[in-house]
């Protein structure tokens, strides 16, 4: 049976990959290096290593984690803007809450999750978080999610993981977990081979689905 469902944050409950890109994009123009959304989208979102990517493709005059470490300044302030949810994320986690146990595992550090679920109102919805400080390895390795089922006491066979991008299907699959793929329109073109199921939105989520994939 599944009991709980741990969801991705980033592109699956809050619509801020193109955050990530204007911040960025700040520090790459600066550098005269223009990176579309395209490009961001397949080295970056859909592939580990994009600052990796960014600084050997441009010759950057500055270490990866230099630029991670300056492009999080530049995101930061853009959190202080308006911040969207996904499609029917905020329904999702109000209908799945008195059925199933709810968390956010994510590579985001704690005060990016505070801001962003804090303006969208999905912190009272949730019952844990767990963020980049909280394990080892970021995504696609298992460990957020590992992490996430501990702190509700469950095996990774009584979780559920909700993922917009392959790496995180990647990372649910190596924790032993069932992952539902609800690809957004940055990921819609990329291999989800391995889900469990593939959804068109969050609207999709409910218990009666968990229950079948529960039997599966």
């Amino acid at each position: 049976m599944l009991r709980a469902v741990l969801f991705d944050l980033d592109g699956t409950l809050a619509d801020t990959e193109r955050l990530h890109w204007q911040a960025y994009g700040q520090i790459l123009r600066e550098h005269g290096v223009e990176v579309g959304l395209d490009e961001y989208r397949v080295h970056w979102i859909a592939a580990d290593g994009g600052p990796e990517y960014a600084c050997r493709t441009y010759a950057l005059p500055m270490t990866p984690n230099e630029l991670r470490r300056r492009k999080a300044e530049r995101y930061h302030r853009l959190l202080e803007g308006p911040i969207a949810p996904c499609r029917g994320a905020r329904e999702a986690l109000r209908r799945m809450r008195s059925t199933h146990r709810l968390a956010v595992a994510t590579n985001s550090v704690r005060h990016e999750l505070e801001v962003i679920a804090g303006k969208l109102g999905f912190l009272e919805l949730l019952h844990e978080t767990v963020t980049r400080e909280d394990y080892a390895r970021s995504k696609p390795a298992p460990d957020a999610y590992l992490a996430a089922a501990q702190r509700f006491g469950l095996s990774p066979e009584e979780c559920v993981v909700v993922e917009d991008t392959p790496r995180g299907l990647h990372a649910g699959l190596a924790a032993g977990m069932r992952v539902i793929a609800v690809p957004s329109d940055l990921t819609f073109d990329r291999d989800f081979a391995g889900a469990a199921a593939r959804l068109g939105s969050l609207d999709e989520l409910d218990a009666a689905l968990l229950e079948r994939l529960g039997r599966s």
